[in-house]
């Protein structure tokens, strides 16, 4: 059919499909294919709101496009460097090391058929699982949500340390149709795998039906989480239960656990105006950071710190995409850590980071004479930690105790860093069996 038109047979004429030109159909057809067409706008999910994790609403503050790095000036950059080693002042930089494993991984971490590339993501899934444990979020009566889940293999682990557990659910999110996914080696009866397919920025949890149902507590987990990904992830999980509204017209909630709110809310009397506050708290969250110079303002967690130490969009603008430094300053050696690092279970979405990280590396070429190779990787590393922290003070203004830590050695990847955020004591969910 896709060469009809080269023939013209029966006079029949073939037209781009006004859906996706990529692909053609016959002009006497053309009503019939688009109600079956692939590329059809597909009814959105109950679990769908616009926008709901998207964040900045002020298009006055999203800065205009920004002047190339490599385009600034010495005495720019210069500044600019000033500007982050002074906002860094009195971070903690220095992580503590969480380097662990898990007994459910030890089969597959001694198998020697296991190349080299799969045997450095297991050490990952067992280090996060480790992390999990020592928070002691691996436990029955939860539900895990996996953001950026590809083939699923993070959960299919969780799901293998808790083989003798009642009571646990997952929840995959992945905007891509992905292939090979691990899903249907779940053989457990009282397992529950379910996808959901949707970028992150319009996923409401208070409507996945299977969370209004049973209201476990969620875990929200992730291996590198692309960089606004991850501020999209954390906004879901500790503002969209209470933001998102059920349908009926009602004025959202207020903020569950603001800092100087911590002590209220969580036990409510059982009546009938308490159920929407009371409801599916976020027992932990463990996300495995990537890519920060990915992240967007428009989607940050943490701009209100970033405007405390006296920066904003345009700083950001520039960190973000210095922070590649700390992982691309060293040419020689950026190519095999990246095609080792991202190769097994990440969707389309990691070759594209790769070739941005490509692209970063290279822009920053001209400053070659200005920065050494180490000048630069810990240039990167100070964005990167600075980013970070906006996050670790958006969760611990949220009522989380959050910390930053390394879960891997950089040999096995140079996004080592691992999120991990559990509630302050007094609003720690009870499980639900």
């Amino acid at each position: 059919g896709e060469h009809g038109h080269e023939e013209e047979q029966n006079d029949r004429k073939r037209i781009p499909c006004p859906l996706d030109p990529k692909h053609t159909v016959y002009e006497d057809q053309l009503q019939k294919h688009l109600k079956k067409c692939n590329s059809r706008e597909k009814p959105k999910p109950v679990y769908f709101v616009q926008d709901i994790n998207a964040g900045l609403k002020d298009v006055a503050e999203i800065p205009e496009k920004q002047v190339p790095l490599s385009s600034l000036s010495i005495e720019e950059l210069q500044n600019l460097i000033t500007r982050l080693k002074k906002a860094s002042n009195g971070l903690e930089l220095h992580l503590k090391e969480e380097i662990l494993s898990h007994q459910a991984l030890q089969e597959a971490l001694s198998d020697p058929k296991n190349g080299e590339s799969a045997f450095k993501h297991l050490k990952q899934q067992a280090s996060i699982l480790g992390n999990m444990e020592r928070l002691h979020l691996l436990g029955p009566g939860r539900c895990f949500v996996e953001f950026g889940a590809g083939r699923g293999k993070l959960s299919h682990w969780v799901d293998i340390a808790l083989e003798n557990v009642e009571g646990v659910q997952f929840l995959l999110v992945e905007r891509a149709t992905t292939r090979f996914k691990v899903d249907g080696k779940h053989k457990r009866r009282d397992s529950i795998f379910e996808r959901l397919q949707v970028d992150i920025q319009h996923l409401c949890l208070n409507k996945v039906p299977i969370l209004e149902k049973k209201k476990l507590p969620v875990v929200g987990i992730g291996k590198h989480l692309c960089g606004a990904a991850t501020d999209l992830a954390l906004r879901c999980l500790v503002e969209s239960y209470t933001t998102c509204c059920d349908g009926k017209n009602e004025e959202p909630a207020p903020k569950r656990c603001r800092a100087a709110q911590t002590e209220v809310a969580p036990h409510k009397s059982a009546g009938n105006e308490s159920t929407t506050e009371d409801h599916k708290p976020v027992a932990g969250i463990v996300i495995a950071l990537c890519c920060h110079h990915k992240c967007d303002w428009t989607h940050y967690v943490g701009r209100e710190f970033f405007k405390s130490v006296g920066l904003g969009p345009v700083e950001f603008h520039y960190f973000q995409r210095m922070s590649s430094w700390a992982t691309c300053g060293m040419q020689e050696t950026t190519g095999k850590a990246s095609t080792s690092e991202d190769t097994e279970d990440q969707t389309h979405d990691t070759e594209e980071h790769e070739h941005t990280l490509s692209r970063t590396a290279s822009g920053s070429d001209t400053l070659q004479g200005i920065l050494s190779v180490e000048e630069r990787k810990e240039l990167g590393c100070l964005c990167k930690r600075l980013i970070d922290h906006g996050r670790i003070e958006y969760l611990q203004q949220q009522g989380y105790k959050a910390a930053l830590q390394y879960y891997t050695e950089s040999a096995v990847s140079l996004e080592n860093v691992l999120l991990t955020a559990v509630p302050n004591p007094s609003v720690i969910p009870e499980p639900t069996i």
